[in-house]
């Protein structure tokens, strides 16, 4: 709280605030009686931070409620259109974004098609990706502030880099962050979608309930995720958990001599290879690669579990993951519990979704602190 010294009036006022703010980002529309009840603030107090609050323009009155005799109790929500972000989703061959508010509400799905030919540029596709998003909310771009963007490629974020770009073209590889941020005069994160697909299970998904995770996204390429303790690793350069890029094990050659390295070996093309060759049989056929493909993960990470995420993930469903379970069981010493993904759809932009519900609340917490000072 730069300004404010701790004790001080303006620091209790701001503490007060702020706690105001998160009872109500926490619980929903709250009267001033419920905001001090909930805060073990009198209720004087109470009407002083729901004044401030609403005159700084963070919150206003959502309705009344019945309270039985006497007056209705006018309640009070966070305004959903004081910081918006957009969560963004780049694949190969479309775009998909979505607007993010504070309240964390559902708003539509846009998706953009992009032409195999078609001449792009990072802010191009960004740009594109907002005003799509913000048509199908019915608000206005210039009110965006912060997007999230996941990627197929590797992400250095503290050098600002990006690698493995072969899904990016038009895209620069070094100052990429800075450059959107310039040319679109918004706050930008940038990540990959294996690590963004994570933090959506880790959220609501399949490692609700398990200390570290391995997610292995499954889809046009190959890519592992790693959490632990409820944080990503990423490696030095973001590059960790590239493991389509792995050499076939002397096991899986013998499988498909054609098939230099993972992606080759079960990637998207092999999947659907598998399915035309194997018939019913052909997720049989996908854990045995899956299974040899994750023993270099087991022997570096020792996850407790492994969740399958992404297109093929998805559709191989529980008996893939069990398959695979039973496959390592009977040729490895380990033995990690095996699922599938639980995010419903859109797993990318739901992790981004949850990257920008908590950028949105530290910029609404700043401007709190702001005020209150």
């Amino acid at each position: 709280m730069t300004g404010t010294v701790r004790g001080t009036p303006g620091w209790l006022r701001a503490t007060n605030d702020r706690t105001a703010l998160g009872l109500l980002l926490q619980h929903g529309p709250l009267t001033r009686n419920r905001l001090g009840e909930l805060s073990g603030l009198s209720k004087p107090t109470a009407a002083q931070m729901v004044a401030r609050l609403e005159e700084a323009g963070l919150i206003r009155v959502d309705g009344e409620i019945s309270g039985g005799r006497g007056p209705n109790a006018v309640s009070y929500a966070v305004r959903a259109d004081r910081v918006l972000g957009v969560a963004i989703d780049v694949s190969s061959s479309r775009i998909t974004a979505t607007v993010v508010d504070a309240t964390g509400a559902e708003h539509p799905v846009a998706e953009l098609l992009l032409a195999p030919d078609a001449e792009r540029t990072a802010v191009s596709d960004v740009r594109g990706a907002i005003a799509a998003a913000c048509a199908a909310a019915g608000i206005r771009h210039d009110a965006v502030r912060l997007v999230c963007i996941g990627v197929q490629a590797a992400v250095a974020q503290r050098t600002d880099e990006l690698s493995f770009t072969d899904t990016l073209p038009g895209w620069p590889t070094t100052g990429i962050r800075a450059h959107l941020e310039r040319e679109l005069g918004v706050a930008v994160t940038l990540d990959n979608d294996a690590n963004l697909a994570a933090v959506a299970e880790r959220a609501a998904g399949s490692a609700l309930d398990v200390d570290g995770f391995a997610l292995l996204w499954m889809g046009e390429g190959l890519g592992l995720a790693i959490d632990v303790s409820g944080r990503i690793y990423r490696g030095a350069a973001g590059g960790s958990g590239e493991i389509g890029y792995l050499p076939v094990p002397a096991e899986g050659q013998q499988l498909d001599p054609e098939a230099p390295t993972l992606t080759e070996f079960f990637g998207g093309a092999a999947w659907a290879r598998l399915r035309d060759a194997e018939g019913t049989d052909a997720v049989a056929a996908l854990a045995e690669r899956v299974a040899l493909g994750l023993v270099p993960v087991l022997a570096v990470l020792d996850p407790e579990r492994i969740v399958l995420g992404g297109p093929t993930g998805r559709e191989g469903g529980e008996r893939l993951a069990s398959l695979v379970s039973e496959q390592l069981a009977a040729t490895t010493q380990w033995r990690p519990d095996v699922v599938v993904t639980a995010v419903p759809d859109h797993p990318v932009l739901r992790g981004a979704r949850e990257v920008l519900i908590a950028d949105v609340h530290s910029r609404l917490f700043d401007d709190v602190t702001k005020i209150s000072s």
